[in-house]
């Protein structure tokens, strides 16, 4: 009887395992920065890994959270990068000043900057991108995003392995996607260090709306020595958000 209850419990176990796999989690290789940098956020996806191989959607509905949203892919994007590759970044505005990327750890040389004459060939050009096995990152700026669509974007991805940002600009109404996160970031008020004027170094509200098989959550990060770190400690959200 032991014995068929301890086969029940590992075929439950494998069922499991096997779904976060096909929904875009896989286990950390051996020595490997599973977390990019998150730290405590990291807490927040299914055994501590952030997902690559995976569609990540951030919303942004004014132009300040659209800065700070990139400037917190592009803390994320140093960490891929690490791995060799190159990042493609697909746009149709883009209102993205390169050598800022400097600040995040980014060498601007790394990044493909692609600029979309139409808002409605972004996404085909973001799946055309995806299908590459050899580049590290995408970062697809658009607006609208239908279910649909998202869905071609993770199908990609299942098979590329690569890891993709859709960065949604200007929101107005927020719908139901296929991607494995829903994020939103807004800028907050840097601390100075006494006696110094100027500014200090970004600082963010970050809001993990969605995450599957995960936990939301909501944190205050630093971007500081090249590198994430928590200010305040995260706060569970409630199940009935207006973004879930």
């Amino acid at each position: 009887m032991a014995t068929m209850k301890a086969t029940k419990e590992e075929i439950v176990s494998k069922l499991r395992q096997d779904m976060l796999r096909w929904e875009g989690f896989r286990p950390p290789k051996p020595g490997a920065d599973n977390d990019l940098g998150l730290g405590p956020v990291a807490a927040a996806f299914p055994d501590g890994v952030f997902p690559t191989g995976a569609i990540h959607e951030f919303i942004s509905s004014k132009p300040e959270s659209t800065a700070a949203t990139g400037g917190f892919i592009a803390g994320l994007v140093q960490k891929l990068l690490l791995s060799g590759g190159a990042c493609l970044w697909i746009s149709y505005t883009r209102r993205l000043y390169p050598p800022a990327l400097k600040l995040f750890g980014v060498d601007p040389d790394r990044v493909i900057f692609i600029d979309v004459p139409l808002q409605k060939d972004v996404l085909w050009v973001t799946e055309e991108a995806l299908k590459c096995e050899g580049v590290a990152t995408v970062i697809c700026e658009t607006k609208d995003l239908s279910f649909m669509e998202s869905q071609r974007l993770q199908l990609a991805v299942e098979k590329s392995h690569v890891t993709g940002f859709v960065l949604r600009k200007d929101v107005k109404k927020v719908n139901t996607t296929a991607c494995i996160t829903r994020w939103q970031i807004s800028p907050v008020r840097s601390q100075l260090r006494t006696g110094m004027p100027g500014v200090g170094h970004p600082r963010w509200q970050v809001e993990l709306v969605k995450v599957r098989n995960g936990k939301p959550g909501n944190w205050i990060i630093e971007w500081k020595k090249q590198s994430f770190q928590t200010i305040i400690a995260p706060r569970i959200i409630e199940p009935a958000r207006r973004y879930a």
